[in-house]
Formats: structure tokens, C-alpha cells, sequence
């Protein structure tokens, strides 16, 4: 049974982030009802059943089942957690400015960095609430105790693998990236038990990550999932899964909330991998830095 930062029961995480989260796995009719909740959860959060489901062109029998995904037995219940939800928001972004909706064609640069903050701010919130400390401490003690450690993701999720990759590089760690995914396959394929595997991905749904990570699992390598959906294809081939709860814009295509999710995630990992053999992970910050600062200071 591998380690899963999501469960299932009511109440166990946000119910606004666990929506995200299943979303994938929903019925259309079932996911028309979390976009209305999520696109504005204090006024959806006042319909009564027939309400919801005239308004999402759906019937009151997927507004319960809805309820039933996420827990909880009556759609009061979903309502009383989904408010106390948005008065913890509130509450997390108080400093923040004040706005609201996806960004749009009309947003000044002031609006655009309001928007981008409050939702990257989030991400990073949620996050902290859904990521497991177990699942965190399994990942660590494999990645320390590991003798080779290859990462994989595409577009985005590459650039934080290979932020992992250098992190674990600067304190001694063998650690590989693959941009390539045939050179990741490759890779994986000469895994062996006492090595891992570490993918990235925040659909959990890209092919090309899910062959990597199912070819290193076969390999014998201990497998790592970092995603923002448990219920996901790669999670199902990962020992540990390690989840985020990003939130993305309309502007997609630049990952934002779901990058700066997985690098608080990377962040963790490194730390704590460094953390576990400190005087060692020190010495090797301190050489690294000193390499780079040398060649910087003769101008090189």
C-alpha cells in the first residue's frame, strides 16, 4: 500500500482542496457541481439541493452522490465546511489585495500580480495542509539512504525535477534529470533495488511520466510521486505519492500554482535529506559554495 497525502473522509483536509483534487476522477455532471463551488464557494455554498442542480444542468440525485464523493452524508454538512473553508482563505490572505475571479483580458499589471500572488499563496498553503509528514519521512529515508536517484517530469514538472537534482547535487548526493524521456526510460530500466525513482507531474496523468516511474518500479527501485491527484495513473505506480494542492489559472500553459506547489514539496525533500546527515550536508554546502565563489571572484 503506497504512502497517499490524500484520504478520503470528510474533513481530513479542506473540502475546497479535495475537490480539486478528485475533480479528474468526477462524472462531467458531478464536476459541473465542484466548478461551481469553486469558482465562487460562498454563494454556492447558500443553494439548496434543487438550487445546485438547476444551476449545473444536472439532478438533485448528482448533487447527493457529489456529496457522498467527498464524505459527507448531507449536503449540509458540505456547506458548513465548504464556508469554513472560506473564512480560512480569508484569514490566509488577509494581507493580500483584495481580488477576485481568474485573470483577464482587461487586468492591469497591478490586478495580474494580486491575482498571481493570492493563488500561488494559496497553492502554497494548501499544500502545507495536505502534504503527509509520513509520506515526506518515507521519501527522505529512501532518498538517503539511496545510492542513485533519477528524476523525470515534462514541460514544467522538468524544471522542478531539476531543481531537485541540483539541490541534491550541492550536498553529495548522486542525483540525475532526464529532459528526454527516452533517456529517462533508459535510465529506468537499469534501476535497481536501493535506487529511486522520483516523478513529477501535476495531472499524474502525462504518459511519458507514468511509463517512467512504472519501468523503474519494475526495475526494483523505490518509487516516488510528487502530483497534485492521489487518485492518479502515476500515483497507482508509486510506493509513496507525495500531493500538492495547487491552484492554476486560466493560463495553464505556465503552471503556475502547480509549480511553486511542487517546489515547496522539493523544498521539504532536500531539507530533510540534508537534515539527516547534517555535518556531512553542511560541509558539502560550504565546499560547493566556496567552487562557485572562487571561479566568480578570479573572473572566470
Amino acid at each position: 500500500m503506497p504512502y497517499e497525502a490524500a484520504r478520503d473522509d470528510a474533513g481530513a483536509h479542506p473540502v475546497l482542496v479535495r475537490m480539486r483534487a478528485i475533480r479528474p476522477e468526477l462524472r462531467p455532471s458531478e464536476q459541473r457541481i465542484a466548478d461551481l463551488f469553486l469558482a465562487d464557494p460562498a454563494t454556492t455554498a447558500g443553494y439548496s439541493v434543487a438550487e445546485l442542480a438547476q444551476r449545473c444542468g444536472t439532478s438533485t440525485t448528482s448533487v447527493v452522490r457529489f456529496c457522498k464523493r467527498l464524505g459527507y452524508d448531507h449536503v449540509r454538512e458540505l456547506r458548513n465546511h465548504v464556508l469554513r473553508d472560506v473564512e480560512r482563505e480569508t484569514f490566509d490572505t488577509a494581507a493580500l489585495p483584495d481580488v477576485s475571479g481568474d485573470i483577464d483580458r482587461n487586468d492591469t499589471l497591478a490586478d495580474i500580480v494580486a491575482k498571481v500572488s493570492l493563488a500561488e499563496t494559496l497553492s502554497l498553503a494548501d499544500t502545507a495542509k495536505v502534504l503527509d509528514t509520513d509520506a515526506l519521512r518515507a521519501s527522505v529515508d529512501a532518498i538517503t539512504a539511496a545510492s542513485r536517484v533519477d528524476i523525470f517530469g515534462v514541460g514544467a514538472s522538468s524544471i522542478v525535477g531539476l531543481d531537485l537534482q541540483r539541490k541534491l547535487t550541492r550536498i553529495g548526493r548522486t542525483a540525475l534529470e532526464w529532459s528526454d524521456p527516452h533517456a529517462a526510460w533508459t535510465s529506468a530500466a537499469t534501476l535497481q533495488p536501493g535506487n529511486v525513482a522520483i516523478a513529477v507531474s501535476h495531472s499524474g496523468a502525462t504518459t511519458d511520466t507514468i511509463e517512467f516511474l512504472m519501468l523503474a518500479r519494475h526495475s526494483g527501485a523505490t518509487t516516488i510521486a510528487i502530483t497534485n491527484h492521489s487518485g492518479a495513473p502515476l500515483a497507482g505506480q508509486a510506493d509513496i505519492v507525495l500531493t500538492t494542492a495547487a491552484r492554476e489559472t486560466g493560463f495553464r500553459s505556465g503552471a503556475l500554482g502547480s509549480r511553486i506547489a511542487q517546489l515547496m514539496v522539493v523544498d521539504c525533500i532536500f531539507i530533510g535529506v540534508a537534515q539527516s546527515n547534517y555535518d556531512r550536508s553542511m560541509e558539502a554546502l560550504r565546499d560547493t559554495f566556496a567552487a562557485v565563489h572562487h571561479v566568480r571572484a578570479s573572473g572566470a
